[in-house]
């Protein structure tokens, strides 16, 4: 199966003005086409700064960054990045707010502008698209950020705790939109949570990083019933509590820094 990412031997250096801190180490991961993982692990482990080098913000500083075996050398139109909070301009209509990607990137025509209406329509938003986003819950501002995302059409989504400032109820939904929507679409996806369950309900791998610096300690592969049943009900499925429990028993392995 092709890659849409590879890290090779990858390392990233943080320099200051009174030191250096190597954030990331010896990092070799592969995520294949149609793919979505989880990255957990505790706090001070790289995650987000993963994703950041993933996403073309930051250059490592050994090895290598590559999509589609091309070495990323800056942010691309392939990749986009939904972060936990939403970032809609408060000035801006939602359909304004939900193009802003295009916008950006130069792309937006009135045939992108349609499409992007589509996919607010698709989510349950298309009564909003002229109200503000002060006129939303955070789940319905969570879905028009999912939208903006999705309008460029990026081959890649990187999800940086995009639920964890929601209520219980919501997060689960979002979850369910989230995967349902990546799975329709074919998309690739790269999710940094602090929720074990969620990070095994949505993926089809969970990678648990170690701290100090920041490196892969173990890798998941979820089972296919899990992976089959939609988030909501993946925590029902046979298997869903052993598996949670081993990777939790791991995880604070990695947090006293046990091997």
């Amino acid at each position: 199966m092709p890659s849409v990412v590879e890290l090779k031997h990858l390392d990233l250096v943080y320099v200051t003005d009174r030191e250096a801190v190597l954030a990331l180490q010896e990092m070799n991961l592969a995520v294949h086409a149609g793919e979505m993982i989880s990255l957990v692990g505790p706090s001070g482990c790289g995650k987000t700064t993963l994703l950041s080098v993933m996403a073309g913000l930051l250059p490592p500083s050994r090895g290598e960054m590559l999509l589609h075996g091309q070495p990323v050398n800056g942010p691309s139109p392939m990749v986009g990045y939904m972060l936990q909070q939403d970032y809609l301009f408060p000035w801006r209509t939602i359909l304004d707010n939900a193009v802003l990607g295009l916008e950006l990137t130069g792309r937006l025509t009135p045939d992108s502008r349609g499409k992007a209406r589509e996919l607010l329509a698709e989510m349950g938003l298309g009564d909003t698209e002229d109200l503000y986003p002060h006129q939303l819950s955070g789940g319905m501002r969570q879905r028009v950020a999912l939208v903006r995302t999705l309008a460029t059409d990026p081959e890649l989504l990187l999800l940086d705790e995009p639920f964890s400032a929601l209520d219980y109820q919501t997060k689960l939904q979002l979850e369910d939109l989230v995967w349902s929507t990546l799975k329709q679409r074919h998309k690739t996806g790269v999710l940094v949570t602090h929720d074990l369950s969620e990070a095994i309900a949505v993926s089809d791998r969970v990678i648990v990083l170690a701290p100090n610096p920041g490196r892969i300690r173990s890798t998941y592969s979820i089972p296919e019933p899990i992976r089959q049943a939609t988030p909501f009900y993946a925590r029902e499925a046979e298997g869903f509590n052993e598996l949670f429990h081993e990777i939790w028993g791991d995880l604070e392995s990695a947090e006293r820094g046990g091997a």
